[in-house]
């Protein structure tokens, strides 16, 4: 029987190696699936101009693990000062460890991150990112309105907070810009909430803050019941409205029901047939939240949304209420950093000057 010989051998080997990288080892040529894929994702971050921040004495680690109260704010160059100021009211005001998610236009990243690094805020634990405003390009109402404001790109962020942060778990806090924390935000976090519900509001029917609205809170007051497909839904146009400017949520269950994704199709339609936006409720963000949580959201304690402060610049409550308030929110057109608000002086413990400059908040006794 021949023997092979050994340079013989050795070149089979080679050449099977070779043809074993070539099999297992290449990459493999993009499926047309695997390419769309990548360019949702890349749609998705392309704009954020992501700042992390780690907390000195807690590591940015396994989300899913770590004892961390997540707290989302949004806020453009016009309501910065509020952003501060609620910053600074849950820092004071709670024990827990939480870690802040702020989303901003553009422009406000890094004048957000000096006020942050340059003030008694820099020790707190946050991820600072740039809104995608090209999201939301397009869809959001362009008629109706009673006050423009509502109708900015960061107003709607919140819809989009899966595609933001992806790796949030749990449960995460949204708190409106216009809002301070008087309580520890890790309660608000922890609420008890109905099986099956992917977020809890507060609605506008059955606590003290319904005393002082301009308009009937019910949904007829915010959508469009002779379209087609509201009438479809089948909703009750007198069934409660809520405020969508504080709310939590269950980050898995909203990812399951695809919440987003809901939200952004009611937002892009609107544009074309009129289904919120012309009604007295105006067309900010808070129609398309109430048509997909139409009788499946959980309750806030009242305690946690004492709103409508911001509705008239005359004191509506009493001191002794807004002290005892877990939560003060200024929703209306007279903000707290403006000329004419009301318990301004309750706001003003909580906010820290701009070490820019950049910022001065007018008061009839002087700029602070």
């Amino acid at each position: 029987m021949a023997r092979a010989h050994p340079t013989t051998l050795l070149a089979v080997l080679i050449i099977a190696a070779i043809i074993y990288a070539l099999v297992f080892y290449l990459p493999k040529p993009a499926s047309d699936t695997d390419e769309k894929e990548r360019d949702v994702d890349r749609s998705k971050t392309s704009h954020a101009q992501a700042v992390l921040h780690q907390h000195p004495k807690m590591p940015f680690g396994n989300l899913s693990t770590s004892p961390i109260i997540n707290v989302m704010l949004c806020s453009d160059s016009n309501t910065l000062p509020g952003l501060i100021a609620a910053i600074n009211s849950i820092r004071v005001n709670s024990k827990a460890h939480v870690r802040f998610y702020l989303v901003v236009d553009p422009d406000s990243v890094n004048h957000v991150k000096e006020w942050i690094e340059g003030s008694e805020l820099n020790s707190i634990d946050y991820m600072l990112t740039a809104f995608n405003e090209s999201w939301v390009k397009g869809k959001i109402p362009n008629q109706g309105a009673a006050r423009k404001d509502l109708l900015t790109p960061l107003n709607f962020a919140k819809y989009y907070f899966p595609w933001i942060f992806p790796k949030i778990t749990g449960r995460i806090v949204f708190i409106d810009s216009d809002a301070v924390v008087q309580g520890d935000v890790e309660e608000l976090s922890r609420i008890s909430m109905r099986t099956g519900d992917a977020a809890a509001f507060s609605d506008d029917c059955s606590t003290v803050s319904n005393r002082v609205g301009l308009h009937q809170h019910n949904y007829a007051s915010y959508i469009n019941f002779e379209s087609e497909k509201i009438k479809k839904l089948g909703f009750n146009p007198m069934k409660c409205s809520f405020n969508t400017g504080i709310f939590v949520a269950n980050i898995s269950l909203w990812k399951e029901r695809r919440i987003t994704e809901k939200l952004d199709y009611w937002l892009s339609i609107n544009n074309k047939e009129n289904i919120f936006g012309t009604q007295k409720g105006g067309g900010s963000s808070g129609p398309p939240m109430m048509i997909v949580f139409y009788e499946k959201y959980s309750q806030l304690p009242p305690e946690w949304n004492v709103r409508h402060l911001g509705v008239t610049s005359g004191t509506k409550y009493s001191d002794e209420f807004v002290h005892s308030a877990k939560l003060l929110h200024w929703n209306g057109r007279y903000k707290p950093w403006g000329r004419i608000s009301q318990h301004t002086m309750v706001w003003e413990k909580f906010y820290i000057h701009d070490p820019t400059g950049q910022y001065k908040i007018a008061r009839k006794y002087g700029n602070i």
